[in-house]
């Protein structure tokens, strides 16, 4: 019974050391997520192999493994400064879509680490942004170069962090903020432009409508020119014989024919 205790300490020891043991042991990675493996006696960060997958895994219990996000995440830049083409300051609130690329992501962090977001992503759209605004003026980016813009600093981006192992999904321009003075006078001079062109429209419809008129004053003068010249007397008292004899035809007409007149056409009278 005194040897119980002696026995029980070593058991009570190597149960401790197991727990410990599979604890470093074993690791478990989330949904949407990817893990880096350290070979602390294996030559560091392993960049050779595709990185853990989801769900439980065994490694040896002096490696380390770097659990990284690989859903895409977003990334929003509140109030940049920058200038525009005639130098005048610009604020541009820009959203970046992006995640690490999961075939590469041993050389990302081996390379960047686990700060790539600040290291990488922020101060590049940060430098692109400022070169791609400096285009243009800032009439161009109120109005009609918005999406341009967008898409240049997408494209510009994009070459250079895709080499870094970082995947970009999109960029976003969310607002463009001028000075006051510029964003009433640009407003002035759209408000003017587009009363111009509403003006330019009103001419031009008034023009076709009287190009409409004289069309079909001319033609209503060439049909009358061209029936007067078929008009003969014969022609006129051929039709006004025609037209006598379809009233006397009629059943609810009573006709008199009394006479003729200069061209010898006769008189109707009593048509009831």
């Amino acid at each position: 019974m005194q040897n119980l205790p002696k026995i029980g300490l070593p058991v009570i020891a190597l149960a401790f050391v197991l727990i410990v043991f599979i604890s470093k042991a074993s690791i478990n990675i989330g949904y949407g997520e990817a893990g880096v493996l350290f070979k602390t006696f294996g030559g560091g960060v392993v960049t050779d192999e595709p990185p853990l997958g989801e769900g439980f895994h065994i490694i040896a219990p002096w490696n380390q493994v770097y659990i990284y996000n690989v859903k895409q995440q977003e990334v929003f830049e509140s109030k940049m400064q920058v200038l525009s083409s005639n130098g005048l300051e610009i604020s541009l609130d820009i959203s970046v879509l992006y995640q690490p690329k999961i075939e590469d992501l041993g050389k990302l962090h081996k390379t960047k680490g686990e700060n790539y977001l600040n290291v990488i992503i922020i101060p590049q759209i940060r430098a692109v942004a400022r070169s791609v605004v400096g285009r243009y003026t800032p009439e161009q980016l109120y109005s009609t170069k918005r999406d341009a813009i967008q898409n240049e600093i997408f494209i510009e981006t994009k070459k250079v962090v895709e080499e870094q192992y970082v995947q970009l999904n999109a960029v976003l321009v969310r607002d463009v903020t001028l000075p006051v003075t510029i964003r009433e006078a640009i407003g002035r001079k759209l408000t003017q432009e587009q009363e111009a062109l509403e003006y330019e429209f009103r001419l031009e419809r008034a023009r076709q409508e009287a190009e409409r008129q004289r069309i079909d004053a001319e033609g209503k003068a060439k049909a009358n020119r061209i029936l007067s010249a078929s008009l003969t007397a014969k022609i006129l008292q051929e039709k006004g014989i025609d037209a006598t004899r379809q009233i006397s035809e009629s059943p609810n007409s009573k006709v008199i024919i009394i006479g003729g007149g200069e061209s010898g056409m006769p008189l109707i009278l009593g048509n009831q």
